[in-house]
């Protein structure tokens, strides 16, 4: 220790020696070096290894830095310490002297909780034995709960499967009473549908046939079975009987009463298979006569009211004079116009969907229809029997078959009427409405989603084109064919062999607008050209170009105008007439013009259009010129007045004659204007202003004529 003293003196020594700025800086390992030196320290004992690393750790403590910045001496410090614990120390004594009685009366407590706790202990202990014990019984008492449920779900399965398997096999009394002696009603059809379900329970499960119930229950079924099936047949063959009854309402009887009873089908079907083939067949026989039987009925009484619109001997171009002793009489124009023109009979068309005709009350009215008319209303109904039968034999029978087999003898009735019907029609219109009627009727049917008609209205339709083009045929070969010298009269007038093909194909045009057959328009093209050369031949047997001109004209304005009727778009036949019109009605102009004034025209063509002066040895004098400007003037009014009278007379068409008359006007005027240019070109051709009409004069009475339209 009095070395330790003895390094520390000479520590504080050393630090007094120092400069006073570097007192507050502590050499860590002059203190350290001076621990190191204790006497009662054994250097060999101790490792100062890491010390350092625990110095610069120390920096960091408030309590070291505060010792080291101060510079206290560590023994002082750890002695002052040391002083403070002991004072703690004694305090503590004291303090627990101070509370030694409650100590003493704590460790009492202590004492009497440690014996009852140990009480407890031994309770709890006994508690734990019995729990133990009670355990296991717990534990056996589940195990034998665990097999009682399994045998408790099994036997309830087992019941359950037991219970279905009596129920669909026994047979109640109740059940056999309504089968046996029940009449056919709502609850027969519910016992019958419950011995359907018993039936093919027994039928189908292979556990049940092996069953020894079976063999009491099945000989019961059967015989309910047979008797269901007898009852049911017998009543059915009875409801199908009453189709056959006369003015029967079918429809309403199938709807009403049958399909209440189509389980009665499905039954027999299942269980009576025999059985269901003889309903079915009965059904089968008795609708097909009675169809069959209703539709006769109908035809005969259509018959009736047919109008005959045309025979073979109306053709476009067979001659209206028949002197034949055996040919039919002819009916009354009126009632023959239909065979080339449409007419009234295009609304067939627009009542597609009207009811068909009641045959007694049209025949009351004495309204005598064309065959069109006719042929609408039976496929109308047809088409709506055809519906209901279909739909009725789907939801009766579930079988679409059924309906073809039923509807055989209906389509055997109308095709013998119709077979007999088509062969005698020379009737080109009416079969072309009957192929449009067919058409809707088959977009009709398509919209109703009924498919049961397309193959007898697509037989049907190609029947009728055929015969379409058989009578369009007989029509193009009476034109090539045409006798000109029976047809021909003398009259510039439309000819009706024109009037009749205008109007057939104003006809056949109208009724393809909305369907554009190609087919259809190439034949009424090789008609076109047909009567092209028949009306070419008509106008050469004129003796004059002009009257042959003004037969021409007539007959392509008459054939344009009808053409229009048919639609406003014309189409090739109507432009083709158009242009026709067009250039003979230039040749006309010029005729008519030439008639009146041939000098004025032949000189203004060959001689108005020189230079006076180019030619020297024939030049255009006023000597050459004076008698035409003088004829001219003296007559011009009366040769406009003539010409008009002429147009008035030649052309059938008013507005057509005035179109002409104005042509011609208009031609005249150009023509006396180039005569005036020329004589302004003569030398002296001034003398003969005052015989000139001026063209002002010309253009107030070509107005004149045109207010008179």
């Amino acid at each position: 220790m009095a070395h330790l003293a003895t390094n520390n003196t000479q520590g504080h020594s050393y630090d007094e020696n120092n400069d006073d700025a570097q007192k507050t800086v502590f050499d860590l390992g002059a203190f350290v070096g001076d621990l190191t030196v204790e006497e009662d320290a054994s250097s060999d004992d101790i490792s100062l290894e890491g010390l350092q690393q625990e110095l610069e750790e120390c920096k960091q403590d408030d309590v070291v830095a505060n010792i080291l910045s101060k510079g206290t001496k560590l023994r002082d410090y750890t002695k002052g310490v040391e002083n403070n614990i002991r004072q703690v120390e004694l305090d503590s004594i004291q303090d627990y002297i101070k509370e030694s009685d409650n100590l003493v009366s704590l460790h009492d407590q202590i004492r009497d909780c440690d014996s009852i706790l140990s009480q407890m202990e031994t309770l709890l202990s006994g508690f734990q034995a019995e729990i133990g014990s009670i355990s296991s019984d717990i534990k056996v008492l589940q195990e034998k709960s665990m097999d009682m449920g399994l045998k408790l779900k099994n036997r309830k399965v087992a019941e359950s499967k037991l219970a279905k398997f009596v129920e669909d096999i026994i047979v109640p009394p109740r059940m056999v009473d309504i089968i046996v002696d029940g009449e056919v009603n709502d609850e027969y059809m519910r016992t019958l549908e419950i011995l359907s379900k018993k039936l093919k329970f027994v039928e189908v499960d292979l556990m049940v046939k092996t069953a020894k119930a079976l063999k009491d229950v099945q000989p019961e079924l059967e015989k309910l079975r047979q008797k269901a099936v007898s009852k049911v047949f017998d009543f059915i063959v009875q409801k199908l009987y009453a189709l056959r009854k006369p003015k029967t309402n079918i429809q309403i009887l199938q709807q009403n009463v049958l399909l209440k009873y189509k389980y009665v089908i499905s039954f027999l079907k299942e269980h009576g298979k025999e059985v269901y083939i003889e309903v079915r067949g009965a059904y089968i026989d008795t609708m097909n006569k009675v169809l069959s039987a209703h539709f006769r009925a109908y035809i005969q009484a259509l018959e009736k009211l047919q109008l005959d619109i045309a025979t073979s001997s109306d053709l476009i171009g067979v001659e209206t004079r028949n002197t034949s002793l055996f040919s039919r009489g002819r009916e009354p124009l009126k009632n023959r116009s239909a065979v080339f023109a449409l007419g009234e009979r295009i609304k067939i068309l627009k009542e597609i969907e009207e009811p068909a005709l009641i045959p007694h009350i049209a025949e009351a009215s004495s309204i005598k229809y064309p065959y069109e008319v006719l042929f609408r209303s039976l496929h109308k109904l047809l088409m709506d029997t055809a519906t209901s039968e279909y739909h009725f034999c789907d939801d009766f029978f579930c079988e679409e078959s059924i309906f073809y087999e039923i509807f055989a003898g209906p389509f055997a009735v109308i095709d013998e009427h119709f077979n007999s019907i088509l062969p005698n029609c020379y009737d080109a219109i009416g079969v072309m409405l009957m192929i449009r009627i067919i058409h809707q009727h088959q977009l009709i049917m398509s919209r109703r989603r009924i498919p049961c008609l397309d193959s007898y209205l697509d037989k049907v339709n190609i029947a009728l084109w055929p015969r379409f083009k058989m009578v369009f045929d007989l029509h193009l070969n009476s034109l090539r064919n045409a006798n000109v010298k029976t047809l021909w009269e003398d009259d510039v007038h439309p000819h009706y062999v024109m009037r009749r093909y205008a109007e057939f194909t104003a006809s056949l045009i109208h009724l393809n607008v909305e369907y554009g057959d190609g087919q259809l328009e190439l034949n009424l093209e090789r008609l076109r050209m047909a009567v092209d050369d028949l009306l070419i031949k008509l106008a050469k047997a004129f003796p004059r170009p002009k009257l042959q001109t003004v037969f021409l004209i007539n007959n392509y304005d008459m054939t344009i105008a009808v053409l229009k009727e048919a639609g406003p778009e014309g189409g090739k036949i109507q432009i083709h007439f158009e242009e026709l019109l067009k250039s003979n009605t230039a040749l006309f102009v010029e005729e008519l013009l030439l008639e009146h004034f041939s000098d004025l025209i032949k000189f203004v063509k060959t001689r108005a259009s020189e230079d006076p002066g180019a030619n020297v040895e024939n030049p255009v004098t006023g000597t050459e010129v004076e008698p035409l400007v003088k004829d001219f003037a003296s007559r011009w009014k009366a040769a406009i007045e003539l010409m008009h009278k002429d147009v008035i007379t030649s052309f059938s068409n008013f507005l057509c004659g005035m179109e002409i008359l104005r042509a011609a006007l208009t031609q005249l005027l150009l023509y006396y204007t180039r005569l005036s240019d020329c004589i302004k070109r003569i030398v002296g051709g001034s003398t003969l202003n005052k015989d000139l009409v001026s063209i002002s004069s010309i253009m107030y009475e070509i107005k004149k004529y045109s207010r008179t339209f």
